[in-house]
């Protein structure tokens, strides 16, 4: 077994190192695409995979392709079947879609008072006063925590998804530690939420959670944990940078601002689109359980694979026009939610906030912009694409 301890998916690639690059890392991708589709990585020692079709197989074999890491993480992301079929089973009693979309009313609201003292100024930080705090909010609310704590959960939760400053043991080691440092805290947090609703079952998810059952089978109060981490981190993460990254394309593509403004029934597939064109989560990692042979080139059992969706969303034999943003694409089978058994639970959130935000912002605001002057900083994280701020400009509809 040629097993590394390094976790490749937090270590950046070489070819991204500016920040040019990280802000629109897309050309380099298809250049690694067209040049080396399967390669291994030397520096961060793994096989990065390209193309659709590759990724696509790899993340549709969990035989072939494990997802698990470590075996004391009883995370649902780093699972394997039969237990990962069971335990999101289990979860998905209490988050379904329909008990989602019962929750629109109560989102738009929340994106109105969020959005609501920043019409008078024609300005807004839209990370931290809009993407950012709205779906951390939602999934507080949810899970049955107080929304008063948001400011420490989203602090723990970009350090959960951040990746290495670069590709040495050092910034590695103090990548981990730090991490370390907030899974405990938040593991803490959260136990002591498990055990006040042991004590007074509520109307929340940690409730449902601990009464939850299938074929007589209960989650275990550290199952409960982490599932609510889980949902935490990649609720808040991947929304906020879906909110943003929406927003950034409609500010970059003025034509198409307007476009969707006067057709806000494109709303939906515009969602869908930037999940394409602009995912909040480039790439996963996967373990090879024995040896694989992809485009000819062989992956040894042990060895770590990086699943590029950021590269697959934009490969021209599965996507017609690739690079550009089409608002009404269709068919449109992005993996911008992942793909196979680990397709993102907390999909249908997603979906529903982003348009609700998106519908919100177009109905109140005209002529969206960055505002000048403003050099954007990329989220520190090699499978996380997003920025850090975004000061918008616009002018409010009277």
């Amino acid at each position: 077994m040629n097993q590394t301890t390094k976790y490749a998916n937090y270590i950046p690639m070489r070819e991204l190192n500016t920040v040019d690059k990280q802000l629109y890392p897309f050309d380099a991708y298809n250049e690694l695409l067209e040049q080396t589709p399967v390669r291994y990585d030397e520096n961060r020692k793994c096989w990065d995979v390209f193309r659709y079709e590759d990724v696509q197989y790899v993340l549709k074999n969990p035989k072939l392709f494990s997802s698990q890491r470590n075996r004391s993480n009883q995370s649902l992301l780093y699972m394997d079947p039969p237990k990962h079929k069971q335990l999101r089973d289990l979860v998905n009693q209490a988050f379904t879609p329909k008990k989602i979309e019962q929750l629109a009313p109560h989102i738009r609201e929340i994106a109105e008072d969020l959005l609501g003292p920043h019409l008078a100024n024609g300005r807004i930080d839209l990370v931290h006063e809009l993407a950012g705090p709205l779906p951390v909010i939602v999934i507080a609310e949810l899970i049955g925590v107080p929304t008063t704590d948001r400011h420490t959960f989203k602090h723990l939760s970009d350090l959960l998804v951040k990746g290495a400053r670069d590709d040495s043991e050092e910034a590695f080691q103090e990548l981990m530690d730090e991490k370390a440092q907030a899974h405990e805290e938040l593991e803490q947090y959260f136990t002591n939420i498990v055990n006040e609703r042991r004590q007074a079952l509520q109307d929340d998810l940690v409730s449902l959670l601990i009464e939850a059952e299938i074929e007589g089978q209960k989650l275990s109060d550290l199952e409960i944990v982490r599932f609510c981490i889980l949902l935490l981190v990649a609720g808040n993460e991947t929304t906020t940078n879906l909110i943003t990254n929406a927003v950034r394309i409609l500010c970059e593509q003025p034509e198409l601002q307007q476009r969707i403004a006067e057709q806000p029934t494109l709303i939906p597939t515009t969602v869908e689109e930037t999940l394409r064109y602009y995912p909040p989560i480039v790439a996963i990692g996967r373990v090879a359980s024995e040896d694989v042979v992809l485009q000819g080139q062989t992956i040894q059992a042990g060895q770590q694979v990086i699943s590029w969706v950021g590269a697959a969303n934009r490969d021209e034999r599965k996507f017609a026009q690739s690079e550009q943003f089409v608002p009404d694409r269709k068919p449109n089978q992005h993996m911008g939610f992942g793909f196979g058994i680990h397709f993102c639970l907390g999909a249908p959130l997603a979906r529903l906030e982003g348009r609700i935000v998106l519908e919100t912002l177009l109905a109140k605001m005209r002529n969206m912009k960055l505002e000048a002057g403003a050099e954007l900083q990329p989220i520190q994280s090699a499978f996380v694409f997003g920025v850090r701020e975004y000061p918008l400009g616009f002018d409010a509809i009277r």
